[in-house]
């Protein structure tokens, strides 16, 4: 095993190496369209084997860090971009967003390999440990068991150190686009990817929320279009926006960052389906990307469990804790207390993360 002082045995040495070089890429030492090191460099400054560097470099490639290019080797295509750079970015042929929508559309059946036995022994078993428990009400913000099984996983899974006290349960993405309606209030202008999922923008224009719809380019919001944007809050769909297919750079997530410090201004993350990315890491977050709060975070158990499995939930960063809780605490729980034990206890259990898994490796083998 490679040890050395640069890293931590207890993690592996490819994702400590991936982290250390994105560190030099978005600091700029390595500035943008400059001649990334070579394998070999990289191999002996940090003392790990040729195939290490090559994992690491493989997750730069995949999030927009750096490109190959023929006979000239690896170079930065991060950059801290211009809001109002005047680059030609083509709109999104919507036209081209058929074949996507039709195989990744939001009415699915059951994830393959799913294993439904095992969830359903949680389910008699949950029934016979918690018996009379089961017919009293949650907390507002969800059973705890749950809210903390949830932070852990996040923090194992996707990076995100987050309290369970920030996390609230809720029935569907949808219940909770109209809770942040009233949580930001109706005078908010609400920015929405152009096109984009066609509930959020139903469920705004249904609480009257002043709407700015944003064109994407090939990477995101289109950079202009987001500095002229009025838009006070901006809901994004990173990981890959539906019905486009289209998922966000890494310089493009730092820029939508930029875009809320600058304005004091808010971004829903809506990370559905991110879970099932073919990446050998999982995908970043924009919410890891802002330790100044402007980042909430919502994500869904819709796709990686059942279409019935209406439990979704909210990440807020500690601002806005005690403002959620003093406009909307007066809410219920909207999710039945046994989904929640049942979730709770398949996560804790490592049945979700090890399904999450063989279905990661699966899509890697299929794009082989």
């Amino acid at each position: 095993m490679e040890k050395n002082d640069f890293f931590d045995a207890a993690r592996p040495i490819y994702i400590q190496l991936y982290e250390i070089l994105k560190k030099a890429i978005t600091d700029g030492i390595y500035p943008y369209n400059s001649r990334f090191l070579s394998k070999r460099v990289i191999s002996d400054r940090y003392g790990v084997s040729l195939i290490t560097v090559e994992h690491a470099l493989a997750l730069l490639f995949e999030e927009g860090y750096l490109e190959s290019r023929e006979r000239s080797g690896s170079f930065v295509i991060f950059k801290e971009e211009d809001f109002m750079q005047t680059s030609a970015q083509g709109v999104v042929d919507v036209s081209a967003t058929v074949s996507y929508a039709s195989t990744h559309g939001v009415h699915s059946s059951v994830p393959a390999d799913f294993p439904t036995s095992g969830y359903f022994k949680i389910m008699r078993r949950i029934i016979t440990d918690y018996g009379d428990r089961l017919l009293e009400r949650v907390p507002h913000g969800g059973a705890p068991v749950l809210r903390k099984a949830i932070a852990d996983y996040l923090g194992r899974s996707r990076g995100l150190k987050v309290r369970a006290e920030q996390i609230y349960i809720g029935a569907g993405s949808e219940y909770f686009y109209g809770l942040l309606v009233q949580l930001f209030g109706t005078e908010k202008t609400f920015g929405i990817e152009s096109p984009s999922y066609e509930k959020i923008e139903q469920v705004y224009r249904a609480h009257n929320v002043p709407l700015d719809l944003l064109p994407l380019s090939d990477n995101g919001i289109r950079s202009r279009a987001l500095s002229e944007s009025p838009a006070d809050v901006l809901h994004i769909t990173p990981y890959r926006s539906f019905p486009s297919g289209i998922s966000t750079s890494a310089s493009k997530r730092r820029e939508y960052i930029r875009w809320a410090e600058s304005k004091n201004g808010f971004i829903i993350e809506d990370d559905f389906e991110s879970e099932f990315t073919p990446s050998k890491k999982p995908e970043e977050t924009v919410f890891s990307l802002s330790p100044g709060g402007h980042v909430l975070y919502l994500n869904s158990f819709t796709k990686t469990i059942s279409p019935a499995t209406r439990i979704s939930y909210l990440v807020l960063p500690e601002r806005l804790i005690p403002v959620f809780e003093e406009r909307l605490g007066f809410y219920s729980c909207t999710v039945p207390a046994f989904d929640q034990y049942v979730l709770a206890e398949f996560i804790n259990s490592g049945e979700f993360e090890r399904h999450i898994n063989r279905v990661r490796r699966k899509k890697r083998r299929g794009l082989q």
